[in-house]
C-alpha cells in the first residue's frame, strides 16, 4: 500500500550522520585522564538540590501500602513549572562548570554540518526527496521533474516556526499526485494538525484537521481517511488519558466539522484504529490495536461496493497482521500467526478463515522485517542476527534473487507503487554513512545513487558482533564499535546503549553523536536484548510481562561481559537508553548500582504502577502488565525504578533527560524518579535532571537542540569518568 512518508533525518540518534575530526589525538586514545579524579566529580553534597515537597499520598495495592509523595508532580501547573526551572538551574550550572563542554559542542557543530539526504520517492510523475543542508533544524522537501533535473524547494518546515520546534510528522500524496496532505506537531507533542497543499501550485488550501494522534492521512478519491480523538480538556492536553479513537473521512474543501465519522467503538475506549487504503483504492483497511505490543485485529471495507460496511477480517488480538497491498480482490498480508519469524499469506476477504489462506512466502530461519510490492515484484527485507538481507520474489512467491548489499548493516526504503520500475533504498551501518541506492527491479541491478560525504575517517574504526551469556544461559548478541588497535586493558570509556521491548529491533546505523565518542577513543556497545524483535516473536515474548526481568538481566550481563573482557571497568562505563530504554536504565541502576559509573535514562517509564493512567500509557499494559492485576502488580513492583531506590545507596552519576511536551511518556515519570533519587541516594555522585522546553519524546527535535543535548550528555559522562576529551584546548 502507499506508505506515509515520515521525516526522520533530524529526528534522533540513528537518523543523523557524521563528519571527520581534523584534530590530531594527543594520546593513544584521544583522551587524557584528569590528574585528580576525586575532584573531577561533583558529590551530592556539593549540589544544592531544590527542596522538593512531599505529600501524604499512600496507595493500597492488594494489601501492599505504597507511598507516592511526589504525586503532585503529575499535574502541569505553575508550581511544577517553578520546580522544573529550579531543577534546570542546578543542572545547567553544573554543566556550565565543565570546562570542555564548549569544545564538545564546537566539535559536534563542526561534524554535524554536512548535507543529509533522504531516498527519492515518486509521486504524480515527479521525484521528491528530503535534504538537510547541515545545520538546518528541520529537513526540507525538494521536487524535481527527473532525477537529472535541478531540484526545487517544495516544502520547508523551517518556516513553520522561528526556533525549529514545529516539525513535519507525516506526508502523503493523492493517487494522482495533485494534492499532498501533511501533518505537523508543535514542541514534540504527539498531537498532529493536518493541512493540505496543491502540489502543482504550492498553494495552501483552507483544509485544517486538528487533534489527530497515531494516524496518517490515507487518500481515497477527493479526500482522505484519518483517526483522531475528541479535543482534550484544555490545560491537560499533554497528560490526559487518550480514549475513544475514531476514524473520519475528510473531503477536500470542507471544514473539519463536516467530516464523516467512518468508525468508532463506544464499548471499547482503549482501542486504536489506523485506517489505510490499498494502492488501487479498492479497500479501506483498519488496523485495530488494544496495546503497543504489536498484536492487532483487521477490519476492512470494500470501497468498490457502495453498500459495503466495515467488517472484521481478523477479530482476535493474538498475532500481528500487516496488509501489504491488494491483488485483485485479495489481500497480501504479512503475519506472525503460526510463524514467529513472519510469513506472507494471501487472504480472500470473502473467505477470511485461516484454512482458506494461501501461503505466498513461508516463514524462514530469518525474521521477515518488511515487505513492499514494487514493479511486479515482492521485495522482502529480512534480519539475520540484527543485520539486513533483501530477497526478491515474484507475485506467486517464487524466489528470484537477492539484492546485493555493501556489507553488514541496515537497509530501509524500497517504497513505491506496483507499477514503478525502480525503487530506492538507503544502506547504513555503525561506520558506514547512509548511502542511497537505486534498484532496477526488472533487471535486479543496484547502482549507487547518492553517497554521503563525511570527513570522518570511518576506516579507523571496526565493528564486531559477539554473543555473550545472560543470567539464565541465553546467548545474546551485541555489537561493539571502537578504534582499530584498541587495547583491552579495562580503561576504555564505554557507552552501553540498549532498548529491549515492544518487538523493536536495534540494528547497525550511523550516528554523528556517536562519532564524537568514537573518534576520542570511546567504545560503543549495543546489545540486542530480549523483548526486541531481532529473533521474532519468541524473542519478544521472552522479554514481556511476566518475563521483563530477562531484559534487565541481559543488560546487566552485557555490562559484565564488557568488564570481564577488559574493554572497560565499572569506573569507565556509562549506560543509556530512552523511553522503554529509560526504564531499562532505571532498573539497571537500582538493581546493580555498582556496575556503572554513569547512567543516562531518557524519557523513561519510571513509575510502573501508574504509567497506564496517562495519555497512551494504557497501550503498554500487554508489554508490561498492570498494577490493577495482583500478580502483575507484584511483578511490576519488583523492578519499577521509582519504587526500588533505596535509602543510603550510592547510585551512578545520573542525568535524567526528559521534555515538558512529552505526551508519550509524560515527564512526571522522570520528575518523580529524580526527586526520589535526590532524596535517598548517598553522596558521591550527582543526581540531575535535564528538562528540555518546547520538546517532546524525541521525534522532530530541531538540530540545534540535538547538538546542545549531546554536548551536555557527553560532557556529563566524561566529567564523571574523570576524562577530558580535549585537554589541549
Amino acid at each position: 500500500m502507499k506508505k506515509t512518508t515520515v521525516i526522520l533525518l533530524a529526528g534522533g540518534l540513528t537518523a543523523v550522520s557524521a563528519c571527520k575530526s581534523t584534530q590530531t589525538d594527543t594520546t593513544a586514545t584521544g583522551m587524557t585522564t584528569e590528574t585528580t579524579v576525586a575532584t573531577a566529580v561533583e558529590t551530592k553534597s556539593d549540589l544544592d538540590y531544590p527542596d522538593t515537597k512531599k505529600v501524604d499520598q499512600v496507595d493500597n495495592y492488594f494489601g501492599t501500602q505504597v507511598a507516592d509523595p511526589y504525586r503532585w508532580l503529575e499535574t502541569h501547573n505553575a508550581e511544577v513549572d517553578e520546580w522544573i526551572e529550579a531543577q534546570n538551574k542546578v543542572t545547567f550550572n553544573y554543566l556550565d562548570d565543565i570546562d570542555f563542554r564548549d569544545n564538545i559542542k564546537r566539535r559536534l557543530t563542526e561534524i554535524w554540518n554536512y548535507p543529509k539526504y533522504g531516498a527519492p520517492f515518486k509521486e504524480g510523475g515527479k521525484y521528491y526527496f528530503f535534504k538537510n543542508d547541515g545545520l538546518q533544524n528541520q529537513s526540507v522537501l525538494y521536487v524535481q521533474e527527473t532525477l537529472e533535473a535541478e531540484p526545487k524547494v517544495f516544502f520547508d518546515p523551517n518556516k513553520l516556526s522561528s526556533d525549529g520546534t514545529v516539525a513535519l510528522t507525516s506526508l502523503q500524496f493523492s493517487k494522482d499526485g495533485k494534492y499532498v496532505a501533511y501533518g505537523t506537531s508543535s514542541g514534540g507533542s504527539d498531537w498532529n494538525t493536518y493541512q493540505v497543499m496543491d502540489a502543482s501550485t504550492g498553494k495552501m488550501l483552507d483544509d485544517k484537521i486538528e487533534w489527530v494522534k497515531f494516524s496518517s492521512p490515507s487518500w481515497y478519491k477527493d479526500g482522505f481517511y484519518y483517526s483522531r480523538y475528541d479535543a482534550p480538556t484544555e490545560g491537560n492536553k499533554l497528560a490526559n488519558k487518550n480514549e475513544y479513537h475514531k476514524v473520519y473521512y475528510h473531503k477536500i474543501g470542507t471544514p473539519q466539522n463536516q467530516d464523516q465519522l467512518v468508525y468508532e467503538d463506544k464499548t471499547k475506549p482503549l482501542r486504536n484504529f489506523y485506517g489505510q487504503t490499498t494502492d488501487d483504492e479498492r479497500y479501506l483497511i483498519l488496523n485495530v490495536s488494544e496495546g503497543a505490543s504489536g498484536a492487532n485485529a483487521l477490519y476492512y471495507k470494500d470501497l468498490k461496493d457502495p453498500k459495503s460496511t466495515i467488517k472484521p477480517l481478523i477479530e482476535n488480538f493474538e498475532n500481528e497482521y500487516n496488509v501489504i497491498d491488494s491483488f485483485g480482490d485479495k489481500l497480501l498480508v504479512m503475519t506472525n500467526k503460526n510463524a514467529p519469524r513472519y510469513r506472507l499469506v494471501m487472504i480472500d476477504p470473502k473467505k477470511p478463515q485461516e484454512a482458506n489462506w494461501k501461503v505466498v512466502v513461508p516463514e524462514s530461519q530469518n525474521v521477515m522485517q518488511g515487505v513492499s510490492s514494487v514493479g511486479g515484484r515482492i521485495i522482502a527485507t529480512y534480519m539475520k542476527d540484527a543485520t539486513s538481507q533483501v530477497v526478491v520474489y515474484d507475485q506467486t512467491g517464487k524466489q528470484l534473487n537477492n539484492v546485493e548489499l555493501p556489507t553488514l548493516g541496515t537497509v530501509s526504503g524500497f517504497g513505491g507503487d506496483k507499477e514503478n520500475k525502480e525503487t530506492f533504498f538507503t544502506f547504513t551501518s555503525f561506520t558506514y554513512p547512509p548511502t542511497i541506492y537505486r534498484y532496477d527491479v526488472a533487471n535486479n541491478k543496484v547502482t549507487q545513487f547518492r553517497k554521503t560525504e563525511v570527513k570522518v575517517d570511518t576506516d579507523a574504526f571496526e565493528t564486531k558482533q559477539v554473543f555473550y551469556t545472560s543470567k539464565d544461559g541465553t546467548k545474546v548478541p551485541m555489537f561493539i564499535v571502537h578504534k582499530k588497535g584498541l587495547k583491552l586493558d579495562g580503561t576504555n570509556p564505554t557507552y552501553l546503549y540498549a532498548y529491549g521491548g515492544f518487538n523493536i529491533s536495534l540494528t547497525p546505523s550511523f550516528s554523528i553523536a556517536n562519532m564524537l565518542w568514537l573518534e576520542n577513543g570511546g567504545v560503543y556497545a549495543m546489545p540486542n536484548l530480549r523483548g526486541g524483535g531481532e529473533y521474532g516473536e519468541d524473542w519478544h515474548k521472552a522479554g514481556m510481562t511476566p518475563n521483563k526481568q530477562n531484559v534487565f538481566d541481559d543488560f546487566i550481563a552485557a555490562a559484565e561481559y564488557l568488564i570481564d573482557q577488559k574493554y572497560t571497568s565499572s569506573d569507565k562505563l556509562a549506560v543509556a537508553g530512552g523511553s522503554n530504554g529509560g526504564l531499562l536504565v532505571g532498573a539497571f541502576m537500582t538493581q546493580r548500582p555498582d556496575l556503572a559509573k554513569v547512567a543516562i535514562p531518557a524519557v523513561g517509564v519510571m513509575d510502573m504502577l501508574r504509567f497506564h493512567k496517562f495519555t497512551i500509557g494504557w497501550a503498554w499494559v500487554p508489554e508490561y502488565g498492570s498494577s490493577e492485576d495482583e500478580a502483575q502488580f507484584k511483578n511490576l513492583y519488583t523492578f519499577s525504578p521509582l519504587h526500588n531506590i533505596k535509602e543510603g545507596v550510592k547510585y551512578p552519576a545520573t542525568l535524567v533527560k526528559t521534555a515538558d511536551h512529552d505526551d508519550r511518556v509524560v515527564p512526571a515519570h522522570s520528575f518523580k524518579f529524580i526527586s526520589e533519587l535526590q532524596d535517598k541516594g548517598a553522596e558521591g555522585n550527582p543526581y540531575l535532571i535535564r528538562v528540555d522546553v518546547r520538546a517532546g519524546h524525541g521525534a522532530g527535535k530541531p538540530t540545534s537542540l540535538l547538538i546542545q543535548e549531546w554536548a551536555d550528555t557527553w560532557a556529563f559522562i566524561y566529567k564523571n569518568m574523570g576524562v577530558n576529551p580535549y585537554p589541549n584546548q
